[in-house]
């Protein structure tokens, strides 16, 4: 036995696996982070280590070590890796490790493994090391009081709190009259959107998202759903309401669903292949130039699921109802407003990105473009006037649309993308034989250029060119075609002050808004401040 110990000490080798295995054990107990990939376990044969075979020139030492000193361990795949480099810290550590089995065994008394001439090598090995080891332990102390600290102040084991508020100064800076009716909502205005979101994962792999959010922003009044501001509330109520909860976690490692029960959108449910979709805190100011307006005849509570074939293509479908939750007439999962999804994605490349879309919808609008473009309210005014109600009436209405949206990276600070959208919408009543059944063709388009990282890291340009939903025909009797063509070009410089604080200066100018040459020219400026945390 004391010839078997003199010559583990006298090999550098065997003494080298000796102190690996004290580094290991040592790192698995205190120290996660001294070079260790992971996890070690403690084997009790040699065998046990699938790339130790009886031919290495180390296997009897490596045997010795685990069978008769139960000094080595393993990587949880069964492996040992004995042709890895060892910091001297590790060997530090390995040597503490063995002084303590060393002890032991004399405690115990069980053998007569050890010698005078072992101990005081053994003696001068832990002298030379003495730096090493007040640093080690000096660095275990330090991360177990940080770790106390983190656990005594944590907000959750499970949960990740962010927030975002979005600061808008908002103006119209040119156009008097839309329509025959003056623009007077041309004073400055100032406006808040706060959100605070419970991000939480129960495996590591799933997210279940709590969004609570009060907004009192307004889109400036012009007369026509053209050029309003993604960021803005409906009503600017300043009331803070669950704005969004979704529960994602995947089915398969290729299938991934989302359960939504309040506030779902399209992009909940899918990429809508749009670089300026930052959903008002980054990137387009405008509604248009957020997503492709078609994506907008979606939202409320419903699910989704995404199924990924390889790496290039992935397959989203979606159904979102607006009042499922209500269980009058008209109303509820079913029989409500709803919009069904299905898109295939494509990327062929990491920087080429195609949408193909359909969407069907009842009563939903796309919420841009002209008036006669938003079908169901367009109506509902029409009624109205021809029957000089005071009663808000809708008219219910089904669409069919049809999408293409692609991104392409042209350099590493350049986008260019865009998209073409169609939607053809039918009114299903008459309201007692007032207005007529019929179909209207709307179709949309824009062309995107972003500029990542302008100027410094993390800052964005961004240019949208477009036409915003427009009335190309219509078989309805009270719905005349949008004659004219109005564009719709945007401008913004997003630049990152700090980590958390960004500022955006913007433009949105409409040529000739509600698709009509006899509008004025409408600007509309915008100053977002988004702060997130």
């Amino acid at each position: 036995m004391k010839t078997v110990w003199r010559s583990l000490l006298a090999s550098p080798t065997v003494l080298g696996a000796m102190l690996f295995f004290g580094g290991t054990v040592f790192a698995q107990t205190k120290v996660a982070n001294l070079n260790q990939e992971q996890n070690l376990e403690q084997v009790t044969s040699v065998s046990q280590l699938s790339d130790v075979q009886p031919t290495d020139w180390a296997f009897q030492a490596l045997q010795s070590l685990v069978e008769r000193y139960g000094c080595i361990a393993g990587y949880p795949n069964g492996t040992y890796r004995g042709n890895r480099a060892m910091t001297r810290y590790e060997f530090a550590a390995g040597l503490n490790a063995c002084l303590e089995r060393v002890n032991e065994l004399i405690a115990t008394a069980t053998v007569d493994l050890v010698t005078r001439e072992d101990l005081a090598t053994l003696q001068r090995l832990q002298e030379e090391f003495a730096a090493e080891l007040a640093t080690l332990r000096g660095r275990v102390d330090t991360l177990e009081a940080r770790t106390a600290e983190l656990e005594a102040n944590q907000f959750s084991t499970t949960t990740k709190l962010q927030g975002e508020v979005v600061a808008a100064v908002t103006d119209v800076l040119g156009g008097d009259s839309v329509n025959g009716e003056e623009i007077t909502d041309k004073n400055t205005t100032f406006g808040a959107r706060a959100r605070l979101e419970f991000v939480t994962s129960f495996t590591g792999k799933d997210t279940l998202f709590t969004r609570i959010q009060a907004n009192n922003i307004l889109s400036p009044d012009i007369g026509t759903p053209e050029g309003s501001l993604f960021f803005a509330g409906e009503d600017g109520d300043t009331s803070a309401v669950i704005d969004a909860l979704f529960y994602e976690f995947p089915l398969t490692p290729k299938t991934r669903v989302v359960a939504i029960a309040n506030a779902g959108a399209a992009d909940d449910l899918t990429d809508t292949v749009n670089l300026f979709d930052g959903d008002g805190g980054s990137g387009a100011l405008s509604t248009f130039g957020t997503r492709n307006p078609i994506y907008f005849q979606m939202d409320g509570a419903g699910l989704g699921i995404t199924q990924e074939f390889g790496d290039t293509l992935s397959l989203s479908l979606g159904y979102l109802a607006s009042s499922a939750n209500d269980a009058s007439d008209g109303n509820g999962l079913f029989n409500g407003p709803y919009g069904a999804l299905a898109q295939l994605t494509i990327k062929p490349s990491d920087r080429f990105t195609v949408g193909l879309t359909y969407i069907n919808a009842y009563n939903q609008e796309l919420g841009a473009g002209s008036n006669r473009a938003n079908l169901s309210s367009f109506l509902g005014r029409t009624v109205q006037n021809l029957t000089d109600s005071d009663e808000e009436i809708s008219v219910p209405t089904s669409s069919n649309s049809y999408g293409v949206q692609a991104s392409f990276q042209l350099s590493k600070n350049i986008v260019l993308g865009g998209w073409v959208g169609y939607t053809n919408a039918r009114s299903l009543s008459t309201r007692d034989g007032v207005i007529d059944r019929g179909n209207v063709d709307i179709w949309n388009w824009a062309v995107t250029l972003g500029f990542p990282d302008l100027g410094k890291e993390g800052n964005l340009a961004g240019f949208i060119f477009g036409m915003e939903p427009k009335v190309t025909d219509s078989s309805i009797n009270q719905i005349d075609d949008d004659e004219d063509t109005s564009f719709h070009i945007e401008a913004f410089y997003e630049y990152k002050i700090t980590d958390n604080i960004t500022i955006t200066p913007g433009v949105i100018w409409l040529t000739a808004p509600d698709h009509n040459n006899d509008n004025d020219d409408v600007v509309i400026g915008a100053l977002r401040t988004t702060f997130s945390f």
